[in-house]
């Protein structure tokens, strides 16, 4: 990797960090009504957005605290979809306020561990409050990055992401490291947003759309690639929501780039996807 590349993700870290560091602060003191890193504002509270609104039932909203719902920040619900069971040990990166680490701990029951990896200290500090208001036994929150994941080879039977690895400058790493935690057999399940075909360089350039979910997403063909290139097998790409022009204009006006110049470019070009892979 070259200085410059180096730079870049630097930047692109502290900046994230910066940014849900502030939401965390914000839904701890009660000024945010509902998070949101997908949406328009990133921070701004209130409205939910158009990537991160009805994600979770009232059912799954009324198993977890009121913060870790508010603090919510996904473009997916990987619990309901990652087909966990009894005894699993399930690792979330990125875990942010942790609602997918309880939900999860939730289906894996006692027998089963539900670990929680994010690498702000604010957020962390949210994940353990939340821990504590839910009650949650089987349940840990680590910090670290998801591009050096703090845990021995081999351990975790599913790893789980929400909109977070596409935030990440430096995705090989992390489907590497993905793939070194997992057990054999073991299986990949994450939401994320995912380019279908290409934008221009403008978009995929702006930082503040890297920090709205969308700028740092991959082509389809190109996740694919990555999963295989770490080991991966069956891998598979489901979509669960696409983004159409109105998305668009709400993030590029957050960016400062002309909505006309870009809007209809940009026109279905994202997605909401669940993403399956296996290790061998």
């Amino acid at each position: 990797m070259t200085d410059a590349t180096n730079a870049v993700d630097v930047t692109l870290t502290e900046t994230v960090k910066d940014k849900y560091g502030a939401i965390a602060r914000k839904v701890r003191t009660g000024e945010s009504e509902k998070a949101s890193c997908c949406g328009p504002t990133c921070c701004g509270g209130g409205e939910k957005d158009a990537i991160s609104a009805n994600l979770y039932s009232d059912a799954e909203a009324s198993a977890v605290p009121e913060t870790a719902m508010t603090a919510s920040l996904g473009c997916g619900n990987p619990t309901a979809l990652a087909q966990l069971k009894p005894g699993d040990v399930v690792l979330d990166l990125g875990s942010g306020g942790g609602i997918d680490v309880l939900l999860s701990a939730k289906r894996v029951g006692p027998t089963g561990k539900a670990y929680g990896l994010d690498m702000t200290d604010e957020m962390l500090a949210l994940a353990m409050e939340n821990k504590k208001k839910a009650g949650a036994t089987n349940v840990e929150f680590l910090k670290g990055h998801i591009e050096n994941i703090p845990l021995p080879a081999n351990t975790i039977d599913v790893i789980i992401s929400n909109c977070v690895i596409n935030l990440s400058g430096n995705k090989d790493r992390v489907m590497a490291e993905a793939f070194r935690v997992l057990k054999p057999g073991g299986r990949f399940a994450v939401s994320d947003v995912v380019r279908l075909r290409e934008v221009p360089d403008d978009v995929k350039k702006n930082m503040e759309l890297w920090i709205g979910c969308v700028a740092g997403a991959l082509q389809k063909d190109d996740y694919v690639a990555k999963l295989k290139a770490a080991g991966f097998t069956d891998i598979e790409v489901e979509v669960t929501r696409e983004y159409r022009a109105a998305e668009a204009q709400s993030f590029l006006e957050a960016s400062g780039l002309n909505v006309g110049d870009y809007a209809e470019k940009i026109d279905g070009a994202f997605i909401s996807a669940f993403i399956r892979a296996r290790k061998p």
